[in-house]
């Protein structure tokens, strides 16, 4: 095992940082805290590339192993000393470790807590959230920071595509124009970092597969594959309308809403989708409540599912979904006599409304946005909210003593990226 260990160690070497990825967008505190740190996210959004990223800015980095590698499948807990010890013989004596995809090997929180005990830092990537949650909640409470890491936000996406982001820009004609050009591009190839390169739907289709197959039908061990499938593309057809379980169980023909519940889970498990509920003060009636559901990427939605064109304002909306989740704001949505797309709760109160809607192409469709913000506004004593726009000139409109700023939804993505 150890000359095994020491070959993947040097191949592995070779993963380093290259003047040619994209700085991905975190939290710096991080990087100083004494804390293990955790990187979560869907298979192939960048989280080996963040990781090497935090290597590149550190002195030490030579303790590195990716256990996303088909060498080490016999690998075990009781192989991690042996790994500390090459380590310490190739390259001396090192206080920080990284481990990419650490969930692969069962009982690794036991190891990481005695490294943590014993002084080191640790950084570490996974792509199964519910495992990761378990693990660090039985042996690392109190003892870690996580951050989670998406596909390129549409920031991120210009920055692939080497345009120099400034506000004035935004604002000439020119500038605009671009933007405007760039955003319909995210709009329908999404930020997967490899897919924007190849532009290959084999490549998505392989994603998909690989979470599908081996994070969900293998991990949990479930043997009905045509019950997922079409659950999934059932969701993807629909993204952001409101389902039950009870209703995705004839979807996907499976016999009780538990069996459906657990499938939903797992999705989410490994990023693929997520699911929001509508805002209750009643816990219990939030649970019970009707949930829409989001994906992690617009390309995977069209790969995934059905849409037509006139349904943009969904995909639209899973965009701005996504913003928000990076913002790492708590999102629920809002119904009763109308809907409001998102509400942003921060502790218990309700700070923020959201609508979102692709254009207001007729009076119907903008009474209807309109009316459905107001109520959420009202109810929730807010004296400001968004409207989120394909495309239009910014404004701020009033109505009932309440403040409506309208604005692309491209601007908005962009609030906190633009500078002089």
């Amino acid at each position: 095992m150890k000359d095994l260990i020491k070959t993947v160690i040097f191949d592995q070497q070779r993963m380093v940082w290259n003047k040619r990825f994209i700085h991905r967008s975190f939290p710096q505190n991080i990087i100083i805290s004494e804390l293990i740190v955790v990187i979560s996210g869907i298979r192939r959004c960048g989280k080996s590339t963040l990781l090497n990223q935090i290597r590149n800015e550190n002195k030490e980095k030579d303790y590195y192993m990716n256990f996303d590698d088909e060498r080490l499948i016999r690998f075990s807990v009781e192989h991690f000393q042996l790994l500390h010890e090459t380590f310490i013989e190739l390259f001396g004596i090192q206080k920080t470790f990284y481990f990419d995809e650490i969930q692969n090997i069962p009982d690794w929180e036991r190891f990481v807590r005695r490294l943590y005990d014993e002084g080191y830092k640790i950084f570490i990537t996974g792509s199964n959230a519910s495992m990761l949650s378990h693990e660090l909640g039985t042996h690392l409470t109190g003892r870690y920071v996580q951050t989670e890491l998406f596909p390129f936000s549409f920031a991120e996406f210009l920055t692939y595509k080497q345009f120099a982001l400034t506000e004035s820009g935004m604002y000439t004609t020119d500038g605009r124009a671009k933007l405007i050009g760039y955003f319909n591009e995210y709009f329908r190839t999404g930020g997967f970092p490899l897919y924007l390169k190849e532009g290959n739907d084999d490549y998505l289709k392989s994603l998909y597969e690989s979470i599908l197959y081996r994070d969900v039908l293998v991990r949990n061990k479930l043997v009905n594959e045509k019950e997922l499938l079409e659950l999934v593309n059932y969701l993807a057809s629909n993204v952001s309308k409101l389902t039950s379980f009870n209703g995705l169980t004839k979807v996907a023909g499976v016999k009780n809403a538990t069996t459906i519940r657990n499938y939903l889970s797992f999705l989410q498990d490994t990023y693929l989708i997520f699911q929001i509920s509508k805002f209750d003060y009643s816990l219990k009636k939030q649970i019970q409540n009707l949930k829409k559901t989001y994906f992690i990427d617009n390309a995977l939605i069209r790969r995934l599912g059905f849409m037509f064109s006139e349904e943009k304002g969904r995909l639209l909306e899973n965009i701005v979904f996504l913003e928000l989740r990076r913002r790492r704001f708590e999102i629920f949505y809002h119904f009763n006599r109308f809907e409001c797309d998102f509400l942003i709760r921060q502790g218990i109160t309700i700070v923020k409304a959201i609508q979102v809607c692709y254009s207001f192409d007729t009076n119907e469709t903008k009474t209807r946005e309109i009316n459905g913000l107001l109520e959420a506004m009202k109810i929730y004593s807010l004296t400001e909210g968004s409207i989120l726009l394909y495309d239009t000139q910014e404004q701020t409109i009033e109505e009932n003593g309440k403040l409506i700023r309208i604005i692309p939804v491209w601007k908005w993505l962009l609030e906190k990226e633009t500078h002089s």
